[in-house]
């Protein structure tokens, strides 16, 4: 069954977060200011680190903190701890609970974090009744990681009904390994999988490298250094994903709802736009829809959402995103895979570690303080 061209239907009943990109940086420097509607942050919880966060069950926001609880956000903030697995997790370098998901229709909750021992692991719990069942818990996937940063993490069902896994290329720097462009490994790349279509999982049949006796079928695109939130366009499908560069270039990357995956984002001979030390671009690469450097106050892309809630009707259909640096909510204007354009909301929440798009649309920034916001209209 093609669900792929059932975007809309399954995002309104369901609430699911949610050509190639031929711009470049060059092509970005006519693109027009994006429309910056006024807008407010508003605290509505404060947490314990907050990592990431998702819909969940009744319209409610799930928020994972990173030592490895996840709280159910309500009117008075955040409520009690309905998972806890901070003995099974560290926070040393880059690890810890690092990504939540629900199935759709919310059967399912699935939790990305790295084991003691830094494996990057995928668990699955039933849901019965808006809560988790413990004792129903799997491990879907695990994936050893050389080193403690670079684990990607992010987790998030896609408009196809298949859970998509970010990981980052193993870390260290420079990608020493050669990750990136290994299809042998799932590190440094974007995966696709079906976990109750087997045991652990299933592989979807259309996957790109299915057959390819060189490739892990599990690949749904490669060459990324460390993807720091991804997500589906609740409205068209398109992937937009965050990934943070080694010391120049940060990058927001780009693929239509119509993709048959295989995009190659070019990571570790392409920084962005640009060869890494004395790389040579890949013939199919996949430059990004956008890239800026670090000459300003930005170190570390956090990637975002583009903006389907009703609350700021001018903000309607634009990529919004942040810098874990300097914290400033950016926008971008996206038609058919070129920024028409680049935006600045005027507000910082800080140290942005993460966004949330909750079941009506609207958006949370999620701050390393510990502060999470909802996006308002001023």
């Amino acid at each position: 069954m093609n669900v792929r061209t059932r975007t809309s239907a399954i995002i309104g009943t369901i609430c699911l977060a949610a050509s190639l990109a031929l711009s470049t940086a060059s092509a970005e420097e006519s693109a027009a200011p994006a429309q910056a509607p006024p807008v407010a942050l508003t605290e509505v919880a404060k947490a314990q680190n907050p990592i990431a966060g998702t819909a969940g069950p009744g319209g409610t926001l799930w928020v994972a903190e990173r030592a490895g609880t996840v709280r159910v956000l309500g009117k008075q903030g955040l409520g009690k701890t309905v998972l806890d697995i901070s003995d099974e997790t560290t926070t040393d370098g880059e690890r810890g609970l690092l990504g939540i998901a629900f199935s759709p229709r919310f059967t399912h909750f699935y939790i990305s974090y790295t084991n003691l021992e830094g494996t990057s692991t995928i668990d699955e719990f039933a849901v019965r009744s808006g809560r988790i069942v413990p004792d129903t818990r799997r491990t879907v996937l695990t994936q050893v990681q050389p080193y403690a940063n670079h684990n990607g993490g992010d987790i998030r069902f896609g408009p196809d009904g298949y859970l998509y896994i970010a990981l980052g290329d193993g870390g260290s720097g420079g990608d020493p390994h050669g990750n990136g462009q290994n299809l042998d490994t799932l590190l440094g790349k974007l995966l696709r999988i079906d976990p109750r279509g087997g045991t652990p999982y299933a592989i979807p049949p259309d996957n790109p490298f299915v057959g390819d006796p060189a490739a892990r079928d599990e690949i749904w695109a490669y060459g990324l250094r460390n993807p720091w939130r991804f997500s589906f366009d609740a409205d068209k499908g398109d992937l937009l994903i965050g990934d943070v560069g080694q010391s120049d270039w940060e990058e927001i990357d780009w693929a239509p709802a119509s993709s048959k995956g295989g995009e190659n984002y070019g990571w570790s001979q392409m920084e962005g736009t640009h060869p890494f030390r004395g790389g040579t671009e890949p013939a199919n690469h996949v430059p990004p829809v956008h890239e800026y450097d670090r000459t300003g106050l930005g170190c570390s892309v956090t990637g975002g959402f583009v903006y389907r809630g009703e609350a700021i009707t001018a903000l309607k259909g634009q990529y919004v995103f942040s810098d874990y640096c300097d914290g400033t909510l950016r926008t971008l204007q996206i038609e058919n895979g070129k920024v028409t354009g680049v935006g600045d909301l005027g507000v910082s929440g800080g140290e942005v570690i993460s966004f949330a798009e909750g079941c009506n649309g609207e958006l949370y920034v999620l701050a390393q303080s510990g502060s999470v916001f909802r996006v308002d209209p001023a």
